[in-house]
């Protein structure tokens, strides 16, 4: 599958939509790939800057998608074809996503929250995909490779044999799982989505979605759980800031910016 690929803040970002991700299960499914499909924010870029293992994960992705308004935002600053369109995330997707999935017959499983999460988080997504094919797992189990929690988790998910695999246990410690154990995995795409059960599932609240739009969803994730999440929004965006300063200056130079040469 064909779709735009832009060099954005250091990292790679793919201008894919809502029927672009089905497309993307679709076709792997078919034709019996495996696809990496991983997503940038302000969090994982910072991350993927000072993570070595991190990188990794995003090194091998097949497919990079938008997730939160600043990137797009830095995207047009820098004349590029990121739309509104091209922002995804999973708490708008997935309905979308998933209801395909059932139309067509895809299996998919959950992996990673609290326990009892993941189950709700299924229950809700059945009310608007009827007939989804789902299988859950929580993420509180021992998930060095070799133990015997990781190797019962891996028998439980090649056993499904998923079309896809939706992992939720928070960045980094879902993509240095995925990274382990990626080589193993008898799905066909492989996602890294956060707390989108948590989401799903009401354990913890939704941000208004007018705040999405308007770029602002941030704040309603700091303010529902300001303990967790304010190193996150408040001390790593400036690190964006100066990485968008260096592309501009890269792409535009210092006299069309109003400088000095």
């Amino acid at each position: 599958m064909n779709v735009p690929s832009y060099n954005l803040l250091g990292v790679r970002v793919d201008a894919l939509t809502e029927d672009g991700l089905s497309a993307l299960i679709r076709e792997a499914a078919a034709e019996g790939r495996r696809y990496l499909v991983a997503n940038h924010n302000l969090h994982s870029l910072y991350l993927y800057h000072h993570d070595p293992v991190f990188r990794k994960l995003y090194d091998r992705a097949d497919y990079i998608h938008v997730d939160g308004m600043p990137l797009v935002w830095a995207g047009r600053l820098l004349g590029y074809g990121l739309t509104r369109e091209n922002r995804l995330t999973s708490v708008d997707w997935l309905p979308h996503v998933l209801g395909n999935c059932a139309e067509e017959g895809l299996r998919v499983f959950f992996l990673g929250s609290r326990p009892g999460v993941p189950e709700k988080a299924a229950a809700r997504f059945l009310e608007v995909a009827p007939g989804l094919q789902i299988q859950t797992h929580h993420g509180y189990f021992d998930a060095t490779p070799g133990s015997p929690e990781n190797e019962r988790i891996l028998g439980e998910i090649n056993g499904y044999r998923p079309h896809a695999l939706m992992v939720g246990m928070g960045m980094p410690r879902q993509e240095r799982w995925i990274l382990e154990n990626l080589d193993r995995l008898g799905a066909n795409t492989v996602w890294n989505l956060g707390a989108f059960m948590d989401y799903a599932a009401g354990a913890v609240p939704t941000p208004p979605r007018w705040m999405a739009r308007l770029g602002f969803e941030w704040l309603a994730r700091l303010t529902a759980e300001p303990q967790r999440l304010w190193r996150r929004y408040l001390l790593e965006p400036p690190f964006a800031i100066g990485l968008l300063a260096g592309d501009l200056v890269h792409r535009y130079g210092p006299r069309r910016l109003g400088g000095r040469s």
